[in-house]
């Protein structure tokens, strides 16, 4: 027997689990000394519940497991709707548990009810999860967090929640857990069918005029299904090339010779020439959601005959793409074309180097845009010089964490990553703050890994109290604040529209070094662009997180040429 505390703890271990995100509180109460008897997990106690849920998205993500996270329900769970909304919204799997009042008092004026009988947390959760629901009887405890995993590692990848009363978390149990089959939460199913009549479109409109100019644009489902193996080899095989989507930056190395960077928002010259400018014969589309960023604000456009469009959800397909829809995993997908060399060979080798021509067409242009700016002397500091420093100064395998403001257009578009799981954000609601607290979740998936953050001064002003959990835990994150005292995006719009939107839009030019060591972080300011490369090396040598408060010239405008281009000429109806 085992109380369900005890359960729960054990089957989070089971299922992989080594680190849980937490803020303790009066309804989780009894997993306090249920933590003391196990070692399988560490606890790790966030500012905040958005903080802690933020942690668990960011080691989800990192770690290609899932994330797990512990408040009470009522003030905590509200807290940390946020932070399970931008989860959902990227598909990254976060187990989100929440403490109830018991069962016996529900409704009954008990302090913090948020039951069914009062808030409803499980309703609350209900419309940005793929299952909530409450522990209704504590016989019902083992079936009932059994189902919640299997909607956790089914992919398409999404957050669940568990309600927890309190007679839940101390009833004995004599159930044992057992894990789920792997086979289970990841099938790499395949649509068979659809798979083989895509080959169809690698022989083009006619048998004798086979596509040349083959591009590639992966999305995160290539990510999710750990497919930037053979993604490469696939690529490599027949020399086609590879742009991604923001959301899925690292899945293929950005220095390799068939990349073409990241296409949409933020992305490179080489991504729109070559999906925009003149659509290629064949575009293969794999695990992208379609949405705006990813399509280059909708411009890209999908062709009916010329696209063959991968996906595990039907609806991520079916709104944008009706032809060449394959429903399935990417990466079973790819192994499905890397067996077919006999049926593809003779197609793909004969046009061979007319492809490699086109790419070094592409090639021969400019990548970036303003790529001068990574090497500027303004002062106050241009932030493509913080970007081009940093990645300098960072190691090859490192993991950048972006947060949500004017920032991530430079980071997006200057930094160069080469693994998966090395640059890490919150690409499609984009909660402020959400890198600052996501940074200690994914260092505690990567211990061996640095860890960099880039975020803003109002991202700081909304969750920067978390850089005080990775000091508690001796955790080495690098925050840099791209410190231009203003709301950075908003300024940019705001301030031409006169002097009251220019006012609402700035903010005070805090000290942030100072404020990092009031919470146990080493901090420092950085006002010349010389001095970064010094900043960045101290901070990768020293001891625990460090806070590098540079200040950055607002007045900047984000590299973003292309997207603005595109966003300017959409029109609805046409």
């Amino acid at each position: 027997m085992q109380l369900g505390v005890d359960y729960i703890l054990n089957a989070l271990a089971a299922e992989g689990a080594d680190h849980l995100f937490m803020v303790p509180g009066g309804l989780v109460d009894p997993f306090l000394p249920a933590l003391g008897k196990q070692s399988a997990l560490k606890p790790v106690v966030a500012a905040q519940e958005g903080g802690a849920a933020y942690m668990a998205d960011g080691y989800a993500r990192a770690s290609g497991k899932f994330g797990a996270a512990l408040c009470i329900g009522g003030p905590g769970l509200a807290n940390a709707v946020t932070a399970v909304a931008a989860a959902q919204t990227d598909g990254s799997p976060v187990f989100l548990m929440s403490g109830e009042v018991s069962t016996l008092f529900e409704g009954l004026g008990m302090f913090q009810d948020a039951s069914a009988q009062t808030l409803d947390d499980v309703e609350i959760l209900k419309p940005i999860v793929r299952y909530s629901s409450s522990i209704d009887n504590p016989k019902n405890l083992p079936h009932l967090f059994k189902h919640a995993m299997l909607q956790l590692k089914t992919r398409p990848s999404g957050p669940v929640h568990l309600s927890l009363p309190g007679d839940s978390q101390i009833a004995e149990i004599s159930a044992v857990y057992a894990p789920i089959e792997p086979a289970l939460a990841n099938p790499a199913s395949l649509s068979l069918a659809a798979a083989e009549a895509s080959l169809e479109r690698f022989r083009g409109s006619s048998a004798d005029k086979p596509p040349a100019r083959i591009v590639i644009l992966a999305g995160a489902g290539v990510e999710h299904a750990n497919a930037s193996r053979p993604l490469r080899d696939f690529a490599e095989r027949w020399g086609i090339p590879v742009a991604t989507t923001l959301r899925a930056k690292g899945v293929f190395p950005e220095d390799h010779p068939l990349s073409l960077g990241v296409f949409g928002y933020a992305g490179t010259h080489h991504a729109r020439i070559a999906l925009l400018d003149a659509p290629p014969d064949l575009l293969i589309i794999l695990g992208s959601g379609l949405n705006e960023r990813d399509t280059m604000h909708w411009s890209l456009e999908i062709h009916l005959g010329a696209t063959i469009c991968v996906n595990l959800n039907p609806a991520s397909i079916g709104m944008h793409a009706n032809a060449g829809a394959v429903v399935g995993d990417c990466g079973a997908y790819l192994s499905y074309l890397l067996g077919k060399d006999d049926e593809l060979a003779a197609l793909l080798r004969a046009t061979a180097a007319g492809r490699a021509a086109w790419l070094a067409d592409i090639r021969a242009r400019p990548r970036l845009q303003d790529r001068e700016n990574c090497a500027s002397d303004a002062v106050p500091i241009h932030p493509a010089r913080v970007i081009g420093d940093l990645r300098k100064a960072f190691p090859r395998d490192g993991i950048l964490v972006v947060d949500s403001g004017a920032h991530r257009a430079f980071a997006g578009h200057y930094w160069d990553s080469y693994e998966p799981r090395t640059y890490i954000s919150a690409t499609n609601l984009g909660p402020m703050g959400w890198a600052i607290a996501a940074a200690s979740g994914v260092q505690c998936a990567q211990p061996g890994r640095r860890v960099a953050v880039i975020t803003g001064d109002g991202c700081m002003r909304m969750n920067g109290i978390e850089v005080a959990t990775a000091a508690h835990y001796g955790l080495p994150v690098i925050f840099v604040v791209m410190n231009n005292a203003a709301l950075g995006n908003v300024w940019l719009r705001a301030h031409a529209l006169g002097p009251v939107p220019d006012e609402l839009t700035r903010l005070p030019d805090h000290d942030w070094a100072a404020f990092a060591a009031a919470l146990g972080c080493r901090g420092e300011t950085v006002r010349r662009p010389g001095d970064l490369a010094a900043a960045f090396e101290r901070a990768l040598e020293g001891p625990g997180p460090c806070v590098i408060d540079v200040k950055i010239d607002r007045a900047f405008g984000t590299p973003v040429h292309d997207w603005a281009a595109a966003s300017a000429a959409f029109s609805y109806h046409e």
